[in-house]
């Protein structure tokens, strides 16, 4: 590696030259120094000592606006006068807003028709004019390019443009001015989330001028690994699709000049999967209280992925949380996801004897394990199909043994934690409808989240009546939300009412209600 190879673009020179760039950026103008917070428990855990760069923390969340700002600060007077264009639907049209905001330039962001109405309102608040186009962000792209070509306005690309890049670099600048003055620690390795690229290679050049021996490693998603994927060829290379959940690094071809930077400077690429990011964005929430976006969070998943391989104990490592734009509607997703990734959970599917008192002893059977969930639906008369959800400490150690013994009592299982279709959609899926069922009544519970509470519930109600609908899931609050099916006859009411009545668990018939007519009885 030398940091004064040329860089393969258009116009680019030297890292060197590039690190001068970074140096000489006037991105504080509106950008943030954001904060380097130690991750104190999530550091207990890992046994390293980890720090977040908190790019969160920017006006619009988001890191975009430096790359954004740098390159539209250093636009002469007639590009100014002619205005600027970008082509987005997140954190770069909020950079590139609020960049042409503060400088008085005329600004369009071209948006794909599909952007939820709070981003394009998000980006108008911001004072720049938004052209909705398009059903996809390439479609928006290519729009903006025909508009700038026509117009004369500037492209404002989001990562492949040697000043977006150096402005993204200030990160890593700041990052060793500040662990130089406030830290003895020397710092290992820093984990950046990778998209296009220009947050990477901006990081890279700085990191590896001042600190050479500092670890640079890249961290993409299973579904998007765009620099892992030319790193392995050699060559820049067009992913056929890419995941969208983590839509703030969905991009399909690293950047030409990002990757000529990269491919010298970055020392390696992590693949993390989506339910490791989830356990990565609660592990932030626990250290800072801020909920980080998909892609903000690669970083921390990235890092705690590298000690697990590794088996270090005591490096000095960064990760860069890139920003905190979260969809509301997401974190239900994440909230189920995150236990997974986290290695406390185990999501089975398993056939037992459609009988009297198989659910009790199922549950015999899984012993000191919680069920974090449990879905079931009567199907027929022999075998009834469940999922199950169960707690553990420690999924890799405990997951085989627990699975060993329910096969040896005559369970068949399987392990469906890594199937992407069952924890999407299935899971909230079980059920339907069965004609041979009679004297169904509907109850729903608040169970105590304690050990055992679903064990005494069977227990209580002992073999007299059968379970025929059961779902479950434990939301992390005090009391669980349970919805039971129970096949009574008439002349049982009343016992089973003093059943409900001994149990003392809080409860609420649900028979007439008509969303159970509509899809369940």
């Amino acid at each position: 590696m030398t940091v004064s190879k040329t860089i393969n673009a258009s116009g680019a020179d030297s890292v060197a030259q590039l690190v001068e760039r970074i140096a000489s950026s006037s991105v504080y103008d509106v950008a943030e120094v954001t904060a380097l917070t130690y991750a104190r428990r999530l550091s207990g855990r890992m046994e390293n000592k980890l720090w977040i760069k908190r790019e969160d923390q920017q006006s619009v969340f988001s890191f975009k606006l430096r790359g954004a700002y740098n390159k539209i600060s250093h636009l002469d007077e007639m590009q100014r006068h002619a205005g600027v264009i970008a082509a987005s639907a997140g954190n770069h049209a909020q950079g590139v807003a609020l960049s042409a905001q503060r400088l008085k330039i005329n600004a369009q962001i071209v948006m794909p028709q599909t952007t939820p109405r709070i981003k394009v309102e998000a980006v108008q608040a911001l004072g720049a004019e938004v052209v909705l186009y398009g059903d996809t962000y390439d479609e928006a792209c290519a729009h903006a390019y025909e508009i700038a070509r026509t117009t004369q306005r500037v492209f404002i690309h989001p990562y492949d443009d040697i000043e977006v890049i150096a402005g993204q670099g200030t990160i890593g600048k700041e990052i060793l001015e500040q662990f130089s003055k406030h830290f003895s620690q020397k710092i290992d390795a820093i984990f950046v989330p990778v998209g296009g690229g220009g947050l990477i290679a901006g990081v890279a050049a700085w990191i590896k001028t001042y600190s050479p021996t500092t670890k640079v490693i890249g961290v993409e998603p299973e579904d998007a690994p765009t620099l892992h994927a030319a790193m392995k060829a050699g060559e820049r290379t067009v992913l056929p699709q890419v995941g969208i959940f983590v839509d703030g690094v969905a991009v399909k071809q690293i950047g030409e000049i990002t990757f000529s930077i990269a491919k010298e400077l970055v020392d390696e690429v992590l693949l993390v999967s989506i339910d490791e990011i989830c356990a990565a964005i609660k592990d932030i929430f626990d250290e800072t209280r801020v909920v980080s976006e998909p892609a903000g969070a690669l970083a921390v998943a990235g890092a705690k992925k590298f000690v697990q391989r590794e088996q270090c104990k005591d490096l000095g490592l960064i990760a860069i949380n890139s920003g905190a734009n979260m969809n509301f509607d997401r974190l239900r997703h994440v909230a189920e996801r995150s236990e997974l990734g986290e290695g406390h959970e185990g999501l089975f599917a398993v056939t037992i004897p459609e009988q009297k008192g198989s659910f009790q002893q199922f549950c015999n059977v899984i012993g000191s394990h919680s069920i974090s969930e449990f879905n079931y639906r009567y199907a027929d008369s022999a075998q009834a199909h469940i999922f199950v959800g169960i707690n553990f400490n420690d999924a890799e150690q405990e997951k085989q043994p627990l699975v060993d013994q329910l096969k040896s009592q005559g369970y068949p299982i399987i392990d469906i934690s890594d199937n992407e279709m069952a924890k999407l959609h299935l899971r909230h899926m079980v059920g339907g409808r069965s004609p041979e069922l009679t004297d169904e009544v509907l109850y729903r519970f608040e169970f105590p989240e304690r050990p055992g509470a679903l064990l005494r519930f069977l227990t209580e109600m002992g073999s007299r009546w059968n379970i025929s609908l059961f779902h479950y899931r434990n939301h992390g609050a005090a009391y669980g939300r349970v919805l039971v099916g129970a096949q009574v006859p008439a002349e049982q009411r009343a016992d089973f009412k003093e059943f409900l009545q001994r149990l003392g668990y809080a409860y609420y018939e649900e028979t007439m209600n008509p969303a159970y007519g509509l899809f369940l009885r």
